[in-house]
């Protein structure tokens, strides 16, 4: 933790209730005592919480966010050569796995005014190879679901749901990773939901889909030495498992923490010349980033900095602009909203346990930058 009075933190990942911090000492304490570190008992245990909180029949644990993407896409058949619609306004690991795969990615741009998956152009994108289409539940709020599920249906495309960013988000009362055929979560620390370390999980109902993954993520075993498929090995250690089962039990009234700095935020910055993302009413956003566009994002990201208060950009590319994809075919269009938006974004600091003097002293150091304190 940084003891700095005069620096806010971006994120402070040490900041936790007493009980939870003691939970989560006693359960690696236990862990290190039996000596069992890989799968078991305790991932069934967590696999089956999660599953529970999200809604869903079944989570698969896996190593990490990433790869829960990928095996999704694989255990619904995508092939080289078949399509996987995304948004362009999203993190890199939500493009990865489709190139893995060795499928094509077709970048759609966002909604302006909550930098969404656009459902319009997700229909217009549609194309016999269509295999699937994958939504980001970007910043913890969710896509338009309804219109990307009766899309999906009408064509017969499976909906794997990046839900990276939304562990218990949820969308007209329908949680996040219960929606698609199957979603992928990461564990990674900085997430609402985080271990001590990498890790991810696969949510879904289909039973057939999840023993399917199941086997994927420990070198294709239906059992010890029995390798009925061609596998890797993905899985969730069993120590993130203890850790991420003792922080799933505070993880509502964090996300409610979440929730309530965002408040503050918006109603505090309100009158200053900035825009904010809109929060539909129908959903329930857990605010992963707040994020806020300015026209003079540089400057007053420099001024916040200087003021040592700490912020963040997600993203400052779009996926069709960075340089690993500049060859690519699918990286040639144009994405406007997406492109508009990444010189505008700017991510202020929010997480369970920031402040109200923290938040109070963003506020004014923002209305300083723009001469309204």
């Amino acid at each position: 933790m940084n003891n700095n009075k005069d620096h806010v933190p971006f994120l402070d990942m040490s900041r936790m209730p007493e009980a939870q911090r003691r939970k989560i000492a006693d359960a690696i304490a236990q862990i290190t005592s039996q000596g069992n570190y890989v799968l078991g008992e305790e991932v069934d245990t967590f696999e089956k919480a999660f599953a529970t909180f999200c809604g869903t029949k079944r989570c698969v644990g896996v190593a990490s966010g990433c790869d829960a993407l990928l095996w999704a896409l694989t255990a619904i058949g995508v092939e080289p050569g078949d399509e996987v619609i995304t948004v362009a306004n999203s993190f890199v690991g939500t493009l990865l796995p489709i190139l893995r795969m060795g499928a094509i990615p077709v970048l759609v741009d966002c909604l302006d005014d909550v930098l969404n998956i656009d459902p319009d152009q997700v229909a217009a994108a549609i194309t016999p190879r269509t295999k699937a289409i994958m939504p980001v539940h970007l910043y913890g709020q969710p896509a338009e679901m309804d219109e990307i599920l009766a899309l999906a249906d009408k064509q017969g495309i499976a909906v794997i749901e990046d839900a990276a960013q939304a562990h218990g988000a949820a969308y007209k009362g329908r949680p996040c990773g219960s929606m698609g055929t199957a979603a992928g979560f990461s564990f990674y620390p900085a997430k609402n939901l985080g271990a001590y370390g990498d890790g991810g999980g696969l949510t879904t109902n289909d039973e057939n889909l999840a023993d399917r993954v199941g086997m994927i993520r420990n070198y294709g075993q239906s059992r010890k030495y029995q390798h009925d498929i061609v596998g890797w090995n993905s899985r969730l250690d069993t120590m993130q498992a203890v850790i991420l089962s003792a922080k799933l039990e505070y993880l509502a009234a964090a996300n409610d923490a979440r929730r309530a700095v965002a408040a503050t935020y918006r109603e505090c910055l309100a009158d200053l010349p900035v825009e904010m993302p809109v929060e539909r009413e129908y959903v329930e956003h857990v605010y992963h980033q707040f994020v806020i566009l300015v026209d003079q994002r540089d400057d007053l990201q420099a001024f916040l900095g200087k003021h040592g208060i700490q912020t963040g950009i997600h993203y400052p590319e779009p996926l069709h602009k960075l340089k690993a994809f500049s060859d690519e075919k699918f990286a040639q269009g144009s994405h406007p909203v997406t492109e508009a938006t990444a010189g505008k974004l700017v991510s202020l600091p929010i997480f369970p346990g920031l402040t109200a003097a923290e938040i109070e002293r963003v506020r004014k150091t923002v209305a300083d930058f723009f001469g309204k304190s």
